[in-house]
């Protein structure tokens, strides 16, 4: 399915207006892409969206709007990684307030394979080359969902594939990217 230009989705920076239906894909995407849901300690930002991502000047959150519904989101946080459960060499690598995290980068599966995540990404990467402070941006993901490997390969480079080390348990295939500062 492909949109006809004047249809094409309006991607922008999200807005309270924003925030349910941003928050209703966020979920979606955890039950029916993820498998496993909403995990409060994974998840708190969904919860929050507004101080997550609205009011705090070195975070964003990118939306594309389609027919007035958000089909797809991206954002962005000044954290690293976690330890636990992530490798401590990795959280040091990736100190929180220096490193801009890519997080939510979720499209509706309708939307998919049209450029969207592609253009929410840049657009993000742009927005952390601009924000003062950041040095580098980060990002893991579930490579168990379909496209998500291809799709981080061709736009980053790995740093650590968790899967080696099964720290996740099955079912989670979790791979650490960084992308060039543009």
């Amino acid at each position: 399915m492909s949109h006809p230009p004047h249809l094409s989705p309006t991607v922008r920076p999200a807005t309270p207006a924003d925030v349910d239906g941003a928050r209703q894909l966020m979920l979606d995407t955890f039950y029916r892409d993820f498998g496993y849901g909403y995990v409060p300690a994974w998840h708190r930002d969904v919860v929050d969206i507004e101080n997550t991502y609205l009011n705090d000047p070195r975070h964003l959150l990118l939306v594309a709007v389609h027919d007035g519904k958000v089909v797809a989101t991206t954002g962005v946080r000044s954290a690293g990684p976690a330890h636990p459960p992530h490798p401590r060499w990795l959280a040091e690598r990736y100190p929180s307030g220096t490193t801009a995290q890519l997080v939510r980068v979720y499209v509706r599966p309708e939307h998919r394979r049209h450029g969207l995540a592609r253009t929410l990404v840049r657009r993000a990467c742009d927005f952390a080359a601009a924000t003062p402070g950041y040095d580098s941006i980060y990002l893991h993901t579930n490579v168990e969902v379909e496209g998500a490997e291809a799709f981080w390969r061709s736009m980053a480079k790995e740093i650590f594939d968790a899967r080696t080390t099964g720290e996740h348990g099955p079912g989670v295939g979790t791979v650490h990217f960084e992308i060039p500062m543009p």
